[in-house]
């Protein structure tokens, strides 16, 4: 019998990171959540609910690198090696920057990059070991476009993008395949932040999710690297 993998997912409190949990749950991966509401990991833990899987959570803040290291531990000490990482923590700032704190900037910096390279870092030793590895980073629109009051945001996005390509190359000959997946605007809630738009329609979190486990499923020649998710209808 084959040996299930083991998932470590970053930002699962959240949509997207909920959604992908629970569509990779159903593919029968051992899962690892890491999220900063303890609340919505017990309730997503519940909910998945799989006697044949592992599944293990834990609440941590990604701009303290300290609860990194330590969550980095427990994670070696649970599942040993991580065969499949995605990122999908996010900080969604809406401000000019006239009225953007440097404290701002640096706290988006630090979770929507920092934190998938400190987790990149030390789990793609284990993938290039196995010479197997999935790597996702769920971007945004944002890393192709700037818009107004998201300097901030759109910043640490185009950096996360720049990131996952420079990534996918320095890998890909170890076979660790790494995905920059870059939704359009999604029915989150940090999608609602978005007051320009209709909310109804925004991507919803499954079909990103189904999207995702879908792409990293292919294991021969075929990669899609980079991709975007737009919206059909923008209103």
């Amino acid at each position: 019998m084959q040996k299930k993998k083991n998932c470590l997912i970053i930002g699962a409190s959240g949509g997207i990171g909920n959604a992908i949990s629970k569509k990779l749950a159903e593919k029968n991966y051992n899962l690892f959540l890491i999220g900063k509401n303890k609340k919505k990991l017990l309730k997503l833990k519940q909910e998945i609910k799989k006697v044949d899987i592992n599944v293990e959570i834990e609440s941590i803040d990604l701009t303290d690198e300290k609860q990194i290291d330590k969550s980095i531990k427990k994670i070696r000490k649970t599942f040993g090696k991580i065969d499949i990482l995605i990122n999908t923590s996010g900080l969604f700032l809406i401000k000019s920057i006239d009225k953007t704190t440097i404290e701002e900037f640096e706290e988006s910096f630090k979770i929507n990059v920092r934190a998938p390279f400190i987790f990149s870092k030390e789990f793609s030793k284990d993938m290039k070991k196995s010479k197997w590895g999935r790597i996702v980073n769920i971007g945004s629109s944002s890393a192709y476009s700037g818009f107004k009051n998201s300097t901030a945001y759109c910043s640490s996005k185009h950096a996360l993008l720049g990131f996952s390509r420079a990534l996918f190359s320095e890998l890909k000959d170890d076979n660790v395949r790494v995905y920059s997946i870059s939704p359009g605007s999604t029915q989150t809630k940090m999608g609602k932040l978005s007051k320009d738009q209709k909310f109804e329609t925004f991507l919803e979190p499954k079909e990103i999710a189904d999207y995702v486990v879908f792409v990293i499923g292919f294991d021969k020649q075929l990669i899609s690297e980079e991709i975007r998710l737009n919206r059909i209808h923008i209103e």
